[in-house]
């Protein structure tokens, strides 16, 4: 099987979630005997020259890079045909964003079997700027809705199949029957759960410093037990538009704070096997898109904390709460409510069954929650998806 995956938005290599995603599962398929080609942005710092593909083959995969700007991603239309005619995949697999698309209206042209990766709302909710922009220009077009609602459903409508961790991500106007719920999951051969935990409790955050993250109300609630008299150190591995306010937060208690930064994902592993306490306190009343269609949003730090084998403290939330099951993974807290995170670290921090629900979490990512069970579901998608294309 040959597939083509476009990813042309996302920076590879890159420490955030979309490059750790796209190289998964370009890693994943290809070590199920699939050719994979797959189209990313080159990385940080580093330019190519526009209209081009060039590529480079690392181990069995053939990457191509293509430098636009998302909001041009269309204008590399020619280029990514020539390059559907060129390979004549199997099927074709896009990442979907508002300005992309080359893939599925090259692939629909040439007759070939496509899959819509949706990770994120199509349709943002009314209070979004860039989805009242887009209502304001409807009148170019006959029909109700803006020039980007219209091209996000023709997307839909031209793939064979779409994958997304949450159905509502996608417009109620696509038949559900196209529609492949999955999550994403965490490489369990690259973490291992720790062989001697440490002395005192460490709290861990990991991932973006994005206010619905939640990594100041992880600060307020880490002083909270500090004021407390806990002992707990806290770890934060990452970076974002809120780390400045989170430093200053924990700037009177600097010395219990350690902040690694932005890191290679190379380098995550190690750094959890230092923590004994996974938090990841996501407030979804803080993201718009979050409230209109639920928590679509595939938490990669939870499942890299269970790989780990750490206990979670995470949103009482669906779909959270059926991931981290209260008192065998983990524990959940009130969502939003700092004095209730707190309460909850402490709890688990002090339970003598955490070390237990440590490895109850490692068992149930191994079993549910891995990169290699997302890959396989994807394999055996697009072989039905070929086999049955007319």
């Amino acid at each position: 099987m040959k597939v083509l995956y476009i990813a042309s938005g996302i920076r590879v290599p890159g420490a955030f979630g979309g490059a750790i995603h796209t190289t998964e599962v370009a890693q994943g398929l290809a070590q199920l005997g699939v050719e994979m080609h797959v189209v990313t942005r080159p990385a940080q710092g580093q330019r190519r020259k526009p209209w081009q593909l060039p590529k480079r083959q690392i181990g069995a995969i053939t990457w191509y890079e293509a430098d636009l700007p998302k909001p041009l991603s269309l204008l590399g239309y020619a280029a990514i045909a020539r390059l559907v005619r060129e390979l004549r995949p199997d099927a074709v697999m896009e990442r979907y964003y508002n300005f992309a698309g080359a893939g599925i209206l090259a692939a629909a042209r040439q007759g070939i079997p496509t899959l819509l990766e949706v990770n994120a709302l199509i349709v943002d909710p009314p209070q979004v700027r860039k989805r009242q922009l887009d209502d304001a220009l409807a009148w170019l077009l006959p029909g109700k809705h803006g020039p980007l609602r219209r091209w996000a459903a023709w997307q839909c409508r031209h793939s064979t199949k779409i994958v997304t961790p949450l159905h509502t991500t996608v417009p109620p106007e696509i038949e559900r029957s196209r529609i492949v719920e999955l999550p994403w999951g965490a490489n369990v051969q690259a973490f291992s759960p720790q062989t001697q935990a440490p002395a005192q409790p460490v709290f861990v955050f990991l991932g973006s410093f994005r206010h619905w993250h939640g990594v100041t109300d992880f600060i307020r609630a880490a002083i909270r037990l500090i004021q407390q008299g806990s002992p707990a150190r806290f770890l934060l591995i990452g970076s974002g538009p809120e780390q400045a306010e989170a430093q200053r937060l924990a700037a009177p208690y600097a010395e219990r704070f350690e902040w690694a930064g932005a890191v290679a994902h190379e380098q995550v592993p190690a750094l959890l096997a230092r923590a004994s306490v996974g938090v990841a306190p996501f407030n979804p009343a803080r993201h718009p898109a979050l409230q209109a269609a639920g928590f679509f949003w595939s938490p990669l730090k939870i499942y890299e904390y269970m790989a780990a084998g750490l206990p979670v403290v995470t949103a009482n939330i669906p779909p959270l709460d059926t991931i981290i099951r209260p008192r065998q993974e983990g524990e959940l807290f009130e969502a939003g409510n700092i004095n209730d995170l707190a309460r909850v670290m402490q709890l688990v921090a002090n339970d003598p069954q955490r070390q237990q629900w440590g490895l109850n979490a490692r068992q149930r990512v191994v079993e549910h929650y891995s990169w290699e069970q997302h890959c396989q579901t994807l394999h055996q998608l697009l072989q039905t998806m070929i086999k049955e294309q007319p």
